[in-house]
């Protein structure tokens, strides 16, 4: 008898079990996003400010912002398509893009013709178009490289940031680089003297956004430029490394620029040889990646590109200008996507 009642209540709580809704298993639901999670970048942060050393959100709270950048914009035009900044910012998890445009190599926007201007001014007004409908900061790039002093093509370049800025002085996700990687013997008195023009220039038509100056020998001499800042609100240092070449030195310079007060914008770097190929170093790489997440600098990784050189994200055999699956990653591009994938909001 006591073994038939213990049947009885088995059958019974089966039966509520498998009838009552209450009861019922429910089938797996994945995850969804916070409500914060769902936000566009700029819906995070709205207009970006700096405040001492820090970049900072609508709110004064401390932003380390983290992208990509495009390869030359005359050569690997393809990739600023809307497709693949989603891609970007969705399984990437990156907030902001860099448009490398070139000033000095071929078809360059101070050597090739006056059509390749055009093209290339309508080429950013489409990627600035993308990234305000997926709320992405886009960092507009005058990318000296051959010409080394920035002062070569002064005259071109207040031409080139008058019009962006007044075109895009109501965008709050627009940040200007206004040279990249002066070199040679060019010194920060020269890059000094250059960006104070191009700061008031900008500043004419948009007197809020964030504009970013490189640095002499190639975006390293920071802690330079901190014994001698300019004066202005809203102004950010370029500093670059490429793993395999800047290790424990170079680390000191940044250091050394943090810890002056300075603020930094890492906006391009490479986890291979300065030259953009040869070996890449992961090690080191994870060393700078610490550095700059301790100090929240915010960084922008080199390049979006099929090219045939180790810092490129694709592989060279890679047509895919979007929608890129992870055996489409070069090597390069595989530690990128894993490093941003573990800290994306």
């Amino acid at each position: 008898m006591h073994f038939l009642k213990k049947i009885s209540i088995f059958l019974l709580a089966a039966f509520l079990f498998l009838t009552m809704p209450a009861f019922r298993l429910q089938p797996f639901q994945p995850m969804q996003q916070t409500t914060a999670a769902a936000k566009t970048p700029l819906e995070r942060y709205g207009r970006l400010n700096v405040s001492g050393s820090s970049l900072v959100d609508s709110s004064g709270n401390p932003v380390q912002l983290k992208g990509i950048s495009t390869h030359g914009l005359s050569w690997y035009p393809q990739y600023v398509n809307k497709k693949a900044f989603q891609t970007l910012r969705d399984q990437w998890g990156i907030e902001v893009i860099r448009l490398a445009m070139y000033t000095a190599e071929y078809n360059g926007y101070c050597t090739g013709s006056a059509k390749n201007r055009n093209e290339l001014k309508a080429l950013i007004d489409k990627a600035v178009q993308y990234c305000d409908q997926l709320g992405l900061y886009v960092i507009i790039d005058w990318h000296i490289l051959s010409d080394s002093n920035p002062n070569i093509y002064k005259k071109q370049a207040a031409s080139f940031f008058k019009s962006m800025a007044k075109k895009y002085a109501g965008h709050k996700n627009v940040l200007y680089e206004i040279c990249n990687e002066p070199n040679g013997d060019t010194t920060w008195n020269q890059v000094k003297s250059y960006a104070q023009t191009m700061i008031r220039t900008i500043r004419r038509q948009d007197p809020h956004a964030i504009i970013i100056t490189g640095t002499p020998t190639w975006c390293q001499d920071a802690d330079i430029a901190a014994a001698s800042p300019l004066k202005g609100s809203n102004l950010m240092y370029a500093f670059h490394f490429y793993a395999s070449t800047h290790t424990d030195d170079y680390r000191k310079k940044l250091q050394s620029a943090i810890d002056s007060g300075l603020p930094v914008f890492v906006s391009e770097f490479g986890i291979c040889e300065a030259s953009g190929s040869g070996t890449i170093n992961k090690a080191e790489a994870s060393r700078w990646i610490r550095l700059l997440d301790k100090h929240q600098v915010s960084y922008v990784a080199w390049n979006l590109s099929n090219k045939d050189e180790a810092s490129a994200l694709l592989k060279s055999s890679c047509t895919k200008t979007s929608g890129w699956k992870r055996s489409d990653l070069s090597e390069t591009g595989t530690w990128i996507y894993d490093m941003l994938r573990k800290r994306r909001l």
